[in-house]
């Protein structure tokens, strides 16, 4: 194993830096950035600035492989004999024929960047360079109201970095051009740029394959289309869909309109009062009716990270596929839908720093072509009569007419921005941020956190007692701080802690602790007033 340099003359850190190492031995030891495994980009990206060699950190997961062999007794293959997984520590046991339950043990793997603390030192941490992070997104280089912008409404958009805006402007100025249908030099270099982006995506999600990448607007319309497409040929009277409490609208409404043209029952695994999914409760709802699970990996009202690393093993014991929402965590954790053993999964551009309009659908390739076609149109086919259609294979099936190609260079920019800095330090910097953040707004009178989950990523959403939410973020706007006031598309969710609408502060990795002492010092001046 390689490790970083000698730091034996590392100056003495900071009280900011002090909450840095100890987010990352939160990480270590509770396993909040270990909710999701590591993606690609982590073994082959530096994941300090520093430029520390992190080449020879070997993920968990692929010391302690899960495997799953063939059962006729269900879909997947459950798991007959104890396996380790790679997500949490401790043994496990699925059942082949799933008339028993068993919930896999709590815990979770050391995440890889953590195993060797030498790691956690001054000057390790302080090469995460906050100040060129945000130099390197122009919209932060203004005021609003008299004050330096701070963009916290990072769970509703992302702001772009240089690298984004340069790639978008350089295909628009430089190979525009439609894709896959010419033979000229522009149509060439633009079908490249596009066809990279989605092995960019791919190795950030770490699929298997390229063609298991479809390009979509972003998750509603993903999520629309598993609904729509697998949903409809597999999905009938009397069959069951399970979601959660704490789902984005975009989770929920998709499932509504096909539980209404099918017959198909909702099913809703509810929360504790601190925004945990209740697994045993969730477990108890699975049965051999249930066709499908979808579930958010992060809840963009709360927070929560989801164990669905726990999730997915628990459907796959009654053949059951399941879709994780990553739009939330796809900016914040490390992702490997390989490892995971995710059916599909779904992201938007933009809440990973890339572009509006495009995002992406993974599925496994043997779900995906058996799924029939979405929409129709040019690219996905390969004939046509007036009589009959054949049909494209994967991923052009399902991307019938002109992409958002310039989008999707766009994200492929996004994602080599995130791999150059590296989602663990990423993560662990959020982390220092929320946890910092949390302490401060529990000395706040009259400010009430809603969504308090132990394992949380970048969202603070709250109430002040005797505010309006839309107030509240009015008078922080006035010190040029973006927070978001309302239900956040997930009416649902708020209502089950008894409100309607909250003030939700969500970090990406341009905040910086002095983001936070200024939403705390506009906090308390309010409350004074």
């Amino acid at each position: 194993m390689t490790t970083p340099p000698d730091v034996s003359d590392a100056p003495p850190i900071t009280a900011h830096q002090t909450l840095l190492v100890r987010a990352f031995q939160d990480v270590l030891n509770e396993g909040v950035a270990g909710a999701a495994p590591f993606g690609h980009q982590q073994l082959t990206a530096p994941a300090f600035a520093s430029g520390a060699d992190v080449s020879g950190y070997e993920p968990v997961w692929s010391r302690t492989p899960v495997t799953a062999p063939a059962s006729p007794d269900t879909q997947f293959g459950a798991l007959s004999e104890k396996a380790v997984s790679p997500f949490f520590s401790g043994a496990f046991s699925l059942p082949v024929r799933p008339s028993v339950m068993h919930l896999p043990e709590e815990g979770s793997a050391k995440p890889y960047f953590l195993q060797d603390k030498s790691h956690i030192t001054g000057k390790i941490l302080s090469a995460y360079d906050i100040r060129q992070i945000k130099n390197d997104f122009p919209i932060l280089n203004q005021s609003v109201n008299g004050h330096k912008l701070i963009w916290l409404d990072n769970a509703a958009t992302t702001q772009k970095p240089r690298a984004v805006i340069d790639a978008t402007s350089h295909f628009y100025e430089r190979d525009n051009s439609n894709i896959h249908r010419a033979a000229h030099t522009l149509a060439a270099r633009a079908t490249d740029a596009f066809e990279g982006a989605r092995e960019k995506l791919r190795r950030f999600i770490g699929a298997r394959e390229a063609a298991e990448i479809i390009f979509v607007r972003g998750t509603t319309e993903a999520i629309n289309l598993v609904a729509q497409s697998y949903g409809r040929a597999n999905i009938g009277n009397g069959d069951e869909i399970l979601i959660t409490t704490i789902e984005h609208h975009a989770n929920i409404v998709p499932w509504q309109l096909l539980a209404k043209q099918t017959g198909a029952v909702l099913r809703i695994a509810p929360v504790n009062d601190k925004g945990e999914l209740l697994l045993e409760q969730f477990a108890a709802l699975l049965s051999g009716r249930t066709k499908i699970v979808a579930v958010t990996h992060v809840a963009n009202a709360l927070g929560t990270i989801n164990p669905i690393e726990q999730i997915i093993p628990l459907a796959h014991a009654y053949g059951v596929p399941v879709l994780v929402d990553a739009a939330q965590s796809s900016p914040h954790l490390p992702l490997n839908v390989a490892a995971l053993d995710a059916d599909f999964l779904v992201l938007s551009g933009h809440k990973v720093y890339g572009p509006t309009g495009i995002g992406i659908l993974y599925g496994k390739r043997a779900l995906l072509e058996a799924m029939p076609p979405w929409q129709g149109g040019g690219h996905m086919i390969r004939d046509v009569t007036f009589t009959h259609t054949e049909f494209q294979g994967l991923p052009e099936k399902f991307e019938a007419g002109t992409p958002d190609i310039a989008g999707a260079v766009g994200l492929g920019a996004a994602v080599d921005y995130l791999e150059k800095i590296g989602l663990p330090a990423i993560a662990a910097h959020e982390h220092a941020l929320l946890e910092y953040a949390t302490s401060e707004f529990e000395r706040l009178p009259g400010v009430r956190i809603i969504g308090t989950a132990a394992a949380k990523a970048s969202v603070l959403s709250f109430v002040v007692e005797g505010h309006d939410v839309t107030d509240v973020a009015k008078y922080l706007d006035g010190y040029g701080i973006a927070a978001r006031s309302g239900h956040h598309c997930a009416q649902p969710a708020l209502r089950r802690f008894g409100v309607e609408a909250t003030v939700r502060a969500s970090f990406g990795l341009y905040n910086s602790f002095e983001d936070v002492d200024a939403l705390v010092s506009s906090l308390r001046s309010l409350i004074r007033h």
